[in-house]
């Protein structure tokens, strides 16, 4: 199932799910095949992609809590990328799996079904929820690897902190293979002098890798959603959506780069 990163931060205003739907258009921009799954019960995914998630009667909801099919469910967008779309009804999903015997496993199984029945993304982005529930360490447990969001201001390096704690017990206990693929910075404004002394000290305080260019603070991302687009499909020139082409040329070349003992994966098609 080519590569399924995770895109994860419980703190919320992040551009979290802006960085979802343009980092997969993006990578569509790429001749990639990509899968979006939106696995927030606020449905901000399904939204801004142009779907009235009350007009939907099947979401990753039923996918996930009544073991239906995920090819039933999975809707093409305008952006060129496909989308597991979520309801107000995955808000019972945490009380539903929690009580549920391999609940971490339910979302990798159901990738695994898709990659037997000869569904194949070269890419599948998991939006996560904001906070570090059943439905966080589930998105965890199927990916390859987890990109944090972060806007560049202080308050933002506790989300960090509290979730490389939960990667860590995702490592243990359900995913060894699980690895932290950055920091994205967000919502940044380079004329602040405190957004910049954010953005220097994040290598320090957390020893990860940050990915660039920063991704600027500007109105066309909150306005691409009323399109129902991502801002690759309403701004295509702008400074953003170019931000984002360059985190996604990024992230193809980290995915082409073989690990120690294992194949390279698939760059394209």
């Amino acid at each position: 199932m080519g590569t399924v990163l995770a895109v994860a931060n419980q703190k919320g205003g992040v551009a979290k799910t802006t960085s979802v739907a343009s980092i997969g258009a993006a990578l569509a921009e790429l001749g990639q095949k990509v899968l979006l799954v939106d696995l927030d019960p606020q449905e901000s995914l399904t939204f801004s992609l142009g779907i009235d998630p009350e007009d939907l009667e099947l979401s990753i909801h039923h996918v996930l809590t009544k073991g239906l099919d995920a090819r039933e469910v999975i809707l093409a967008t305008e952006d060129g990328v496909d989308l597991l779309p979520a309801t107000i009804e995955l808000a019972r999903a945490e009380a539903e799996l929690l009580t549920r015997t391999g609940r971490e496993h339910v979302l990798k199984s159901v990738l695994d079904q898709l990659e037997d029945d000869d569904v194949h993304y070269d890419w599948v982005l998991l939006d996560c929820p904001p906070s570090l529930g059943v439905l966080t360490v589930a998105a965890l447990t199927a990916a390859d690897g987890v990109l944090i969001p972060l806007q560049c201001e202080t308050l933002s390096h506790r989300g960090v902190a509290q979730l490389l704690d939960t990667v860590h017990d995702v490592r243990r206990f359900t995913n060894r293979g699980l690895e932290v693929w950055g920091v994205l910075p967000t919502l940044y404004d380079g004329r602040s002098s405190h957004a910049r002394a954010v953005l220097a000290s994040i290598p320090e305080a957390f020893d990860l890798e940050v990915l660039s260019p920063p991704i600027p603070k500007t109105i066309r991302f909150a306005e691409a959603p009323s399109k129902g687009r991502s801002i690759l499909g309403t701004a295509r020139t702008t400074k953003g959506a170019e931000a984002y082409r360059e985190v996604a040329r990024h992230l193809v070349a980290r995915a082409a780069q073989p690990e120690p003992g294992k194949p390279t994966k698939r760059a394209g098609r």
